[in-house]
């Protein structure tokens, strides 16, 4: 099993210079722009968060006030004009989802390395044509996929490559909130151009954390719905994902969910796991903290959060007694999430030439899933994927 920190698959990629940082241009200065990818990259070395492009005055001074050594500007297209001057290394696409395809294309062809926040594009075949242009480029394409160093996911990976459940036979995994309100913008919009509704926002990190795990997927079955008063896109997903391997993962996201599932529940032949909670480390970019200023403190969750590991039937930890919340067996010490180390491969990357630590090749395989299970939804049927 690979390690979550290290590249997973070859891709081309320019080497640059080792003195001086790389120079980084961000699209869009929204949650993912000033929440994720703005401090994560203020926080690694060898980066310099040189430009923000955001149409809004008073998001422009927000950066401003967050970096101070930022430049703004008012439209992605002069951080494409500073990429194809040679003034970027690396420009970043924190922008609505539908500018995704565009705008990559614009910054590759302008010769800069790209990162993307998922979904990289609406389909499969547009997310080749990305890696097929980047190739030919001779340039790092590659998707913020932050949730493979989500604490609970880096955990779940040290336990199945220590063999500690056996043969894993079914993976449940949620990402399910209560916001009975809709918000509006166009995460929630109904129209299809704009890519809104859960299964391409957090049902990507989803589909992507179980192709991860489990390998390819061999058929698709999903349930989309519309729950809420005035609601657009689906906003109670379900799929069931058959991999090649065997294993079925049952993945659910929902913005209805009253009662929070586990996050995680794994059973295999040996022992299941079973965690709840979300990782801290969204929480605390949206607080303000920044992983350059707490050091090893950063993405520690208290012992009180941890899952457990095992079988009904065996013997709880003295004093620790199983509820229907923390589940059967023992205790399982959470690894530390680890966001920081996405932007670290990155820049790692761009310095020696390697592979970045997401593939669009790997998000393509992703959005296959998801074009299958929109299909699936729409049509009420299991779809093949072989």
């Amino acid at each position: 099993m690979s390690d979550p920190e290290a590249p997973s698959a070859p891709a081309a990629t320019a080497a640059a210079p080792r003195t001086a940082p790389l120079r980084v241009g961000l699209i869009g200065y929204g949650l993912a722009g000033s929440v994720f990818h703005a401090p994560l990259i203020a926080a690694t070395d060898g980066l310099l968060l040189d430009t923000v492009s955001t149409r809004s005055p008073e998001r422009q001074a927000q950066a401003r006030a967050e970096h101070p050594q930022v430049r703004t500007v008012a439209s992605p297209e002069e951080v494409l004009d500073r990429a194809a001057a040679g003034a970027l290394d690396l420009v970043v696409l924190a922008s609505p989802n539908k500018t995704h395809v565009p705008l990559a294309t614009a910054a590759l062809e302008a010769g800069a390395a790209v990162v993307v926040d998922k979904p990289l594009a609406a389909t499969a075949a547009e997310a080749e044509r990305l890696a097929a242009l980047a190739d030919r480029r001779g340039l790092l394409l590659s998707v913020f996929q932050n949730r493979r160093w989500d604490n609970d996911f880096r955990t779940l990976r040290r336990l199945l490559a220590d063999g500690a459940l056996g043969e894993v036979r079914r993976f449940e995994s949620r990402f399910e909130r209560w916001r009975p309100q809709p918000k509006g913008g166009w995460r929630e919009s109904g129209d299809p151009e704009e890519l809104g509704g859960l299964l391409y926002d957090l049902g990507s990190h989803l589909v992507d954390q179980a192709l991860t795990l489990f390998g390819p997927a061999v058929s698709v079955y999903a349930e989309a719905d519309v729950r809420r008063p005035g609601a657009e896109a689906d906003d109670d997903t379900f799929l069931a994902v058959t991999h090649a391997g065997g294993v079925r993962s049952h993945l659910w996201v929902s913005a209805t969910a009253a009662q929070l599932g586990p996050r995680f529940r794994v059973l295999g032949s040996r022992a299941g796991y079973v965690k709840y909670g979300l990782d801290p480390q969204e929480a605390a970019l949206r607080a303000g903290r920044r992983p350059d200023t707490e050091g090893d403190a950063w993405g520690v969750e208290p012992e009180s959060a941890w899952g457990r590991l095992g079988a009904e039937g065996a013997p709880p930890a003295p004093a620790a007694e199983a509820s229907p919340r923390t589940g059967a067996g023992q205790p399982v010490p959470t690894l530390p999430g680890a966001y920081p180390a996405y932007y670290a491969a990155i820049a790692r990357a761009l310095r020696e030439g390697g592979a970045p630590p997401v593939t669009a090749t790997e998000a393509a395989a992703a959005l296959r899933v998801l074009e299958a299970a929109r299909r699936s939804a729409a049509e009420g049927r299991t779809v093949s994927l072989r």
